[in-house]
């Protein structure tokens, strides 16, 4: 019977004027309809079906912008969704964080971070019911915003960095473990039930550059969703580091400083030229690596050099200790004495331009099925993950997009950058986009511009969050009409009630950034302030 109305669909006559208004119909129902029937008569269990269908080309060559969630006062540098995925939660220049229902584009809340610089990263902890929020920022603190009932946040220093903390990775499903990483290299560990924080390693270059490098400046952290035990850092060097918190004796009695694996592509090893900007770990343990002034790398675990990697020109035979935990090195030990040229290299894309900001990069699909990333020239671009295709370019920014943060459940994307707003794109094109046929990089130089500054460029004025920057408890829908908030509302109010919380005990008067990193304030390798977050 299914049958039989599927087919009756596909013969029934349309009229021509309602065909020009409607999606054209081969690609739907080349794939869709035969799944459909397929599905419902046992051939094809439902999961499968949505795998398949959320997976489809067609879905993404139909992104289009839904809308532009808009309330910040600086750019935007980190977006992430919460486990359901009806909200979304982002961090900005002007230290506020903003819980957004982006479906409706309604604001469910924003607060002041705590923080005294730019938000570069806020996420959600797992089962907390949305309730328990983790930042890091410019000021080089790690803070825990608590959502209590009455709809007031609590927020507290847990730790800091002596410099810039550009990322946070929360250990998937537990509410409590999260990592954090910082300019200063350092990668420390939290236990929200303790409310401790570990100083599990400081990153080291490799031995022949100690003389000059006393330290990786850190700009990325991942951990593999498949086992929660690995996690990989990377920064100012072209090495891609992965650890096994299993090794860390928590008494401090050995040095957990080594890495169980490197990752890089032959081309890059020695090039002291380039760094890494942006990690992200597929379902299938893939590792995706993007760096600056140069590609974007996808890594499967048999591409590891293991935990000594060789010297560039002549390289050496690999130890496979590493297989012994964590990655399985089987390649490692049956290529030790193998050529570097012979290994397998891993997949890349091309396209997009790196060198202005610290950019993340990201899986697409329900199955990882595509890679993303921002672009200097205000773009989004999609490849396929299988083959490195590039499918789709999307304009998102006047200047850069620095995140682009994939649904957990649909095919859907917030992006953010240079622009003080959030970018909603939802697969609800009618007609298919095609690539461009030049597709011209637009770099733009930020001579002076106030954003690139370490201390946000903002003044006080700017930055506090007036009447208008609160809870919103109120059922409409249009966020430009604002209420008046009454006293219990005010932000010096929340100031003065929160005080003794809001800064770290050894908070220095340079609002917790170690000039001796660089004497312009400025990242030894990127451009400086607010969007070196992303």
């Amino acid at each position: 019977m299914f049958v039989e109305q599927s087919e009756s669909l596909l013969t029934h006559p349309i009229h021509p004027q309602v065909m020009m208004n409607k999606r054209p119909l081969t690609a739907v129902y080349n794939k869709a309809i035969p799944d459909l029937c397929n599905r419902e008569l046992g051939h094809l269990p439902p999961r499968n079906f949505a795998l398949r269908l959320g997976a489809s080309e067609d879905l993404v060559l139909r992104l289009e912008l839904l809308r532009n969630l808009q309330k910040h006062r600086g750019c935007v540098n980190t977006v992430s969704f919460n486990a359901d995925g009806d909200t979304l939660v982002s961090g900005s220049d002007d230290w506020g964080v903003i819980l957004w229902d982006w479906e409706t584009g309604r604001i469910k809340l924003s607060f002041h971070s705590g923080h005294s610089n730019n938000v570069f990263q806020a996420k959600f902890m797992p089962h907390s019911h949305d309730r328990t929020i983790v930042t890091c920022a410019a000021d080089g603190q790690v803070r825990h915003a608590q959502i209590l009932e009455n709809g007031r946040v609590e927020t507290k220093c847990l730790a800091k960095h002596q410099g810039r903390a550009h990322k946070l990775a929360v250990e998937p499903g537990s509410p409590h473990i999260f990592y954090t990483c910082g300019e200063d290299g350092l990668v420390q560990h939290f236990d929200l039930r303790t409310g401790a924080a570990t100083e599990l390693f400081t990153c080291q270059p490799i031995k022949d550059r100690w003389s000059y490098m006393p330290v990786i400046h850190l700009n990325a952290i991942a951990i593999d969703p498949r086992n929660p035990n690995l996690f990989a850092v990377a920064g100012s060097d072209e090495y891609a580091r992965l650890y096994d918190i299993r090794r860390y004796k928590w008494d401090g009695s050995t040095d957990f400083g080594q890495p169980t694996d490197f990752f890089c592509p032959p081309h890059l090893i020695g090039d002291q030229q380039v760094g890494i900007t942006g990690l992200a770990f597929s379902e299938q343990r893939e590792l995706l690596v993007s760096y600056n002034d140069e590609l974007i790398y996808l890594f499967t675990q048999d591409m590891g050099l293991g935990p000594n990697p060789p010297d560039p020109g002549s390289p050496k035979s690999m130890n496979s200790d590493a297989s012994e935990i964590g990655f399985s090195h089987g390649s490692v030990s049956s290529q030790s004495n193998m050529d570097a040229d012979d290994k397998i290299t891993p997949q890349v894309f091309k396209g997009h331009r790196n060198c202005e900001t610290v950019k993340g990069v990201n899986f697409f699909g329900p199955k990882c099925e595509y890679v993303v990333s921002g672009s200097d020239c205000g773009r989004i671009f999609i490849w396929k993950k299988k083959g490195g295709q590039l499918i789709r370019v999307m304009e998102a920014d006047k200047h850069v997009v620095n995140c682009i943060e994939s649904h957990p459940h649909t095919m859907v994307l917030a992006s953010s950058g240079i622009e003080n707003d959030i970018k909603i794109w939802t697969p609800k094109a009618l007609e298919k986009a095609t690539l461009p046929k030049n597709i011209e990089q637009r770099v733009h130089v930020f001579d002076h511009l106030h954003w690139f500054t370490i201390g946000g460029g903002y003044d006080d004025d700017d930055v506090m969050f007036d009447d208008d920057y609160e809870v919103d408890t109120s059922d409409n829908d249009d966020d430009d009409e604002e209420e008046e908030d009454d006293d219990d509302n005010d932000y010096s109010d929340y100031i003065n009630d929160y005080d003794d919380d809001y800064d770290c005990d050894d908070v220095d008067d340079n609002n917790g950034v170690d000039d001796k990193n660089d004497d312009n304030g400025n990242d030894d390798n990127f451009g400086g302030g607010c969007n070196d977050a992303n």
